[in-house]
């Protein structure tokens, strides 16, 4: 029913809003996200500078000044929701205008990572085009419009975490609003890719521990999150890399505990595919998880290296995505 043009254009946006988190993970672990004090400009051009002497005097105070007004608008937003306590420590935190000093890497790094995200919010806008072109279903004009209306909200949050400079919680919820595009468009490759359509058997218990390791899976994203916070606040307070782990406390310890509980899983998940079926996917979940804690080992043991963060996040990602295909693909027998 559905063009091969189309069905690659679909794996290619996915692609794309990868991408877009890996390159956001990069901005935060060199501290790049900073790197451009305004948005969607960056230093209110489309070619950012390379150099300090290409920028006013008195630019620092221009962008805290562009940056105070929207932290205000932002504080007054989240006092409609409810939230009036982290609005209130928006307004009050006088490290928020608090801008850097130019640096031409880290400004390029955030502006490559704002191209990424071009290219997925064209990868998306393309999507609704083509299905309200040619495959007008219900389902899936729906789901492609879903996906845009959410890759705005992203786009206009992002902005939100560039103005109140980096507060731990915003970069959460950006991290979520990423894995939400990502689980929408997962849900139109299920719809629209042949290979996805295809239903794979297995025992009813196979599909429940898929289940939960895709839960699991997903809170230890959100325990990564805050383990990430509590290191950010460890590196304003001074410490160093090597006093991160020890000073980190409970959510570090249940997030490690977790991700053993989740290979427990998928060993005896790779164990019973290897018996039965042989699907692909349930061995690529647990060679991708074995990565992951991998990676993991290194963050806990190898003083945290930049590099070792962004694939932690990239193969959590991947192994939540994975998951989440299989899950919806099982069908169960007795």
């Amino acid at each position: 029913m559905y063009s091969r043009q189309f069905v690659r254009f679909s794996w290619l946006t996915l692609v794309f809003i990868f991408l877009v988190t890996c390159a956001g993970s990069l901005v935060r672990i060199t501290g790049s996200g900073m790197g451009c004090p305004d948005w969607p400009k960056c230093f209110g051009q489309y070619i950012p500078p390379t150099e300090a002497s290409q920028l006013p005097d008195n630019y620092k105070e221009i962008y805290a000044g562009k940056r105070a007004k929207k932290v205000e608008r932002f504080a007054k937003f989240l006092t409609v929701l409810g939230m009036k306590k982290e609005a209130q420590q928006l307004l009050n935190d006088p490290t928020l205008l608090q801008e850097q000093d130019f640096n031409a890497s880290k400004t390029w790094t955030e502006y490559i990572n704002r191209l990424f995200g071009v290219l997925a919010g064209f990868g998306v806008l393309g999507m609704v085009i083509w299905v309200m072109r040619k495959y007008r279903t219900r389902k899936l004009v729906f789901l492609s419009w879903i996906n845009l209306v959410f890759l705005m909200v992203q786009a206009w949050f992002g902005s939100i975490v560039v103005a109140t400079n980096l507060v731990p919680w915003t970069i959460t919820v950006h991290l979520f609003l990423a894995i939400v595009i990502i689980f929408i468009q997962l849900v139109i490759l299920l719809e629209v890719s042949p290979s996805q359509k295809q239903k794979l058997t297995a025992p009813r218990w196979v599909k429940a521990v898929v289940g939960i390791s895709l839960v699991i899976t997903f809170i230890q994203m959100f325990l990564g999150t805050q383990v990430r916070e509590a290191v950010d606040v460890l590196v304003m307070n001074g410490y160093t890399r090597s006093q991160w782990v020890e000073m980190l406390g409970t959510p570090f310890y249940i997030h490690r505990t977790f991700s053993w509980l989740v290979m427990l899983f998928l060993v005896l998940l790779a164990y019973q595919n290897f018996k039965g079926a042989k699907h692909r996917i349930l061995y690529s979940a647990f060679i991708v998880l074995a990565i992951e804690l991998i990676s993991g080992v290194l963050l806990a043991y190898a003083d945290m290296p930049g590099l070792v963060q962004t694939a932690h996040l990239i193969f959590a990602t991947v192994i939540l995505s994975i998951l989440f295909m299989a899950y919806f693909r099982l069908e169960t027998r007795k």
